[in-house]
């Protein structure tokens, strides 16, 4: 059973957008994963398909009813359904990529993009939302959002990227970020390609490349070693 991914979202034509390219792409269009985005507003009741209301105890900006959105996570997603729900929120749990892992090995998401100010916390209890944040910042919207975890995701599923060693070395895979790489040609503007990556000793490459990667995340990602 391939991975199944059901986003629910105000902006519906916005996918797959770059999940319809390059490699990630051809997975989608040779069954190795599926993609459904849904519109919010078809579960609205009232003739201007209203999905948004002011938010309780005064504030600015809008908050997305909860009645509307239970109903549209329910026609995706039955009570039955084991993939986990995912709201893409600021103030989500951060993803990792142990997280990434965790989803690519499961049946899929079913992905809940917030819009204005939010999203009613009752709906949230009562679907078994999971916040999920990509960064320490605000974006618009949870579609971008979605499309970074899901790219995340489905690029681990077998078959999407080719062999396996492919990912096995890259940022955040082993606890490091990922060393330097090099191709050619073997000079570039007076810069040479490391000539340990050239000297054919393979034991030689794989200290240097750990030590790289030891160096890079010491200087960028300390808390990274912590862990």
């Amino acid at each position: 059973m391939s991975f199944r991914a059901d986003v629910i979202t105000l902006f519906p034509e916005l996918f797959p957008g770059p999940l319809g390219a390059s490699v990630i792409g051809r997975g989608l269009a040779d069954g190795l994963w599926s993609l459904q985005a849904t519109h919010l507003r078809e579960f609205a009741t009232d003739r201007h398909r209203t999905v948004d209301d002011t938010p309780s105890g005064g504030g600015a900006g809008m908050v997305l009813k909860p009645d509307i959105l239970a109903s549209a996570i329910d026609a995706v997603s039955p009570a039955d359904d084991p993939r986990p729900r995912l709201l893409m929120s600021p103030r989500g749990v951060p993803l990792t990529q142990a997280r990434v892992r965790e989803l690519a090995a499961g049946p899929g998401a079913v992905i809940v993009c917030g819009r204005f100010e939010g999203v009613d916390q009752r709906v949230m209890e009562a679907r078994g939302l999971e916040e999920v944040s990509i960064g320490d910042y605000v974006l618009a919207g949870g579609e971008v959002a979605a499309m970074v975890l899901l790219e995340a995701v489905v690029r681990l599923i077998p078959g999407v990227l080719g062999a396996a060693e492919s990912h096995a070395e890259e940022s955040f895979e082993n606890g490091l970020l990922e060393y330097p790489q090099y191709t050619r040609p073997q000079v570039f503007e007076g810069r040479e390609i490391p000539a340990v990556l050239t000297s054919g000793d393979h034991g030689r490459i794989e200290k240097w490349r750990r030590e790289q990667a030891e160096s890079l995340t010491r200087a960028r990602r300390p808390d990274l070693l912590k862990e």
